[in-house]
């Protein structure tokens, strides 16, 4: 019969240490660990990973040792529930602290099950009372006025030159690296202003009013990135491959229509979508934003 030892914590900031010191004797006696870290007790014990390995592994008359209750239960359907597959399996259930310590949870007679179940309801209690103040101040929080949730990594100014340099061309991880922050806090700005739906993106440009539509389409001079004329030289219209031959240097300065450089944007709308790589995107949103800005 061997001790197996559990722990678990329900969020990344949190660590295991005082359950580690409650068990300390038996980490030192060299018992079996299992854990579930940053598991919630909204998922039942029987579910968790780390919890379903223990059973799997623990052999009839093993006892399973928990710093307290709430690393395996915090409701009464869930302690049923684990005594019931305890049982079965023959194996036993301590506590270190708390209400429960000093008990086998996984007794099979009355008195233990009225004793746990009991004890349980009074868990489940003081987290829904836990929950239910958190609610309370959240809303009395944003009823003040006051701003929840972590401070933004960019203040306004920041936040829109950040917007300004991704629609001249910057790239996302370039901007992270310029402003100290993560890749996803840029992509959250840019997608918090619509900046990484442009309507330059794909066929959408904006429409000419119609007394401009009527008019000659002037010849515009645009450099063409290199990697979108690569991409156009083997799926482009025959109109486009033309306009493209005429082109100087990998990054072509090409002298078109309008309408034209309107068609090539188009047709190289893959280099758009997310599937594409990072350069390709952004060669995309470079030819666009050239486009846009002579309209």
């Amino acid at each position: 019969m061997a001790d197996r030892i559990y722990l678990r914590h329900s969020t990344d900031q949190q660590t295991d240490a005082r359950q580690r010191h409650a068990l300390a004797p038996l980490l030192a006696a060299g018992a079996s660990v299992y854990d579930d870290p940053a598991t919630s007790t909204r998922q039942l014990s029987l579910d968790r990973a780390g919890f379903t390995k223990l059973l799997h592994e623990a052999a009839v008359g093993d006892t399973i040792r928990i710093a307290d209750a709430a690393r395996l239960f915090r409701s009464v359907a869930d302690i049923l529930a684990l005594r019931l597959a305890l049982i079965r399996r023959g194996l036993h259930l301590r506590v270190e602290s708390g209400l429960l310590s000093g008990i086998d949870l996984a007794s099979d007679d009355p008195g233990t099950k009225m004793m746990v179940s009991v004890l349980a309801a009074v868990l489940e209690f003081q987290r829904d009372m836990i929950s239910e103040n958190t609610r309370e101040g959240v809303a009395a929080a944003e009823a003040a006025g006051k701003v929840l949730g972590r401070p933004a990594a960019l203040d306004e100014a920041e936040a829109a030159d950040v917007v300004q340099a991704y629609q001249q061309g910057a790239a996302v991880k370039a901007l992270a690296r310029l402003h100290g922050v993560d890749p996803k806090t840029i992509r959250r700005v840019l997608d918090a202003a619509g900046a990484r739906q442009l309507p330059e993106q794909l066929d959408v440009l904006p429409d000419q009013p119609a007394k401009q539509q009527l008019e000659p389409d002037p010849e515009i001079t645009l450099d063409l990135p290199g990697l979108l004329a690569d991409h156009l030289a083997g799926v482009g219209g025959e109109t486009v491959r033309a306009a493209l031959a005429s082109g100087q240097s990998h990054s072509l300065r090409v002298t078109a229509p309008l309408e034209l450089h309107r068609t090539t944007l188009q047709q190289a709308a893959a280099l758009a979508a997310e599937a594409a790589g990072p350069a390709e995107r952004k060669a995309h949103r470079v030819y666009a934003t050239r486009i846009t800005a002579v309209t």
